[in-house]
């Protein structure tokens, strides 16, 4: 049976207000960017031809009616986006460092996000994709952590792969502990992981890669397709006894890296949408890599994500230039 989305995703969506210069009198101007990881994967699916819905929330307010209003026009179904009357969207001012990392000051205390309860859930929806992708700062809190939860049962009962990516943000969490077990949950459940060089360590206790991934591997067995991403030096990806590296794209133009690892998963999943998880040969994981990496590059060198992901025909052009 055909079903009606290939890809939804469910957690933060928010406001990544991001530097963009300074005023006539010295202060910092901040540009609104519209963000949250989900949907930022979404919408490079959504670049990519893909059918794809998102489910939240925001505040009924003026970032929740911009952020609804952009990803509208991005082409993801909103029908499942709830809008609170009472609790605003969540911010999240983001400062740059030179070499294009990022720090990150929250505004969620509570957000809208995270007030996501279990009976807002669409679940005819859920059952009716082909990937169910989400993320850790879902499960930040205890009610959105029930829907959440109760959402990845919903997908995996009715046939769907499960993607996660642990998009680890410490300040968001009582404690690191609680973090690390939330997350532990998420690797326990998903056949897709993709995963940053910081949160395998913080997971494993690993600086090695390849240990980190063998640890992981053997704890989740569930796992079908590991990928590590490794900032500026490129990605890895760890599937049955298989270990592929294809390094980053240095092509200059760097601004910011918000959104290349969420361009990166989408790349990932469109792959598997196109060819499933069985023949994970090195030519075919190698291609994917390659373009997963052109196009978290072109991310980089503009300012925030949703409306900055590029084009299948753009990545092509990296890739054979």
């Amino acid at each position: 049976m055909t079903k009606r989305f290939d890809v939804i995703a469910l957690g933060e969506l928010l406001i990544d207000f991001t530097e963009n210069g300074q005023s006539e009198q010295g202060n910092p101007l901040m540009e609104a960017n519209p963000g949250g990881a989900p949907c930022n994967v979404l919408a490079m699916l959504k670049k990519l031809g893909y059918t794809c819905a998102f489910i939240g929330k925001v505040g009924d307010d003026m970032f929740g009616r911009q952020l609804k209003q952009v990803t509208e026009d991005a082409g993801i179904c909103m029908d499942y986006l709830q809008m609170d009357r009472k609790i605003h969207t969540t911010l999240a001012f983001v400062k740059t460092f030179p070499n294009g990392d990022r720090d990150f000051s929250f505004y969620r205390n509570p957000g809208a996000d995270m007030m996501l309860e279990a009976k807002e859930l669409p679940v005819d929806a859920i059952q009716n994709c082909r990937i169910f992708h989400f993320g850790s700062l879902s499960m930040t809190h205890e009610d959105v952590r029930f829907a959440t939860k109760k959402a990845v049962g919903l997908a995996k009962s009715a046939g769907a792969l499960i993607s996660f990516d642990p998009n680890l943000r410490p300040p968001l969490w009582d404690s690191l502990d609680e973090a690390r077990e939330q997350i532990a949950w998420g690797l326990s459940r998903c056949d897709i992981l993709k995963i940053a060089d910081n949160e395998l360590e913080f997971m494993t206790g690993e600086t090695n890669f390849d240990f980190g991934a063998a640890t992981l591997k053997k704890q989740y067995p569930n796992i079908q397709i590991l990928n590590v991403t490794a900032g500026a030096e490129g990605s890895y990806s760890y599937s049955g006894e298989k270990k592929v590296f294809v390094p980053s794209f240095r092509l200059g133009g760097t601004i910011e890296t918000t959104g290349a690892g969420d361009t990166f998963c989408a790349c990932i999943l469109s792959d598997v949408l196109e060819n499933g998880l069985e023949d994970l040969g090195r030519k075919r994981i190698e291609k994917a890599l390659r373009f997963a990496n052109a196009a978290a590059y072109l991310v980089t060198t503009r300012k925030g994500a949703i409306c900055s992901m590029p084009d299948r025909e753009r990545v092509l052009e990296v890739l054979t230039d």
